[in-house]
């Protein structure tokens, strides 16, 4: 077996150094260009130009995934929760069709299957079952939106208190509001008062389905 000479090994390992920091660098070279690729097909998806806050030191493998989750969201349809439940096979009755028994059971079926959507409830405590199905009948269900339920890292939140009334911001800071966020308000409010803190009357959130990366992101 042949022994190389040391200069002459120094300069091997120096090309196939080279050779892999080159490749590095085309892959890098070949990530900015789909990134560039996927911002233009979203700006020509919303007719306007894309403005968002990167940080500079953003990998940019991940910056890649998240224009794609953009341009995926502006290509996909909107569409009525309720809708595509009913076509789903799911009936929705009327809230004064039912006794409270079949409420119950019709409300834990609509949020099961709305969970096979990527659609999930939050805040629902403060609510009685039948006030619950009632404003998902009547209202929520019927608001057009994005769903991918193909998506493991997309998911639709309906928050029952998220509409930034006087009403829902007064219901939050009562019963799920900590003493921290509470803090935070008195502080950034000193002017208004705020409600005493209570338990809310209802024990449902914590049965709620949820997004399975939040499984992911509460155990880390």
């Amino acid at each position: 077996m042949e022994t190389l000479p040391v200069k002459k090994l120094s300069s091997i390992r120096k090309g196939t150094s080279m050779s892999k920091k080159s490749k590095k660098n085309v892959g890098q070279d070949d990530v900015k260009t789909r990134i560039r690729n996927l911002k233009k097909q979203s700006e020509e998806l919303t007719a306007e130009q894309m403005v968002c806050d990167e940080p500079s030191r953003c990998p940019a493998e991940i910056k890649e995934k998240f224009w794609e989750y953009v341009a995926a969201f502006e290509q996909a349809a909107w569409n009525q929760p309720f809708q595509v439940l009913i076509e789903s096979g799911i009936s929705l009755p009327s809230p004064d069709e039912l006794d409270d028994s079949q409420l119950m059971a019709k409300l834990w079926e609509v949020v099961n299957a709305l969970s096979l959507l990527h659609v999930y409830l939050h805040h629902t405590n403060h609510l009685s079952d039948r006030e619950l199905y009632n404003q998902l009948w009547s209202d929520l269900l019927r608001e057009e939106m994005v769903m991918q339920p193909d998506n493991a890292d997309f998911a639709c939140h309906i928050d029952l208190v998220g509409s930034g009334s006087e009403e829902d911001i007064y219901i939050y800071l009562k019963y799920y509001a900590d003493e921290d966020e509470r803090n935070w308000w008195v502080k950034e409010w000193p002017g208004e008062r705020i409600p005493g803190r209570d338990e809310p009357p209802f024990d449902r959130d914590r049965f709620l389905p949820y997004a399975s990366f939040e499984e992911k992101l509460s155990a880390n």
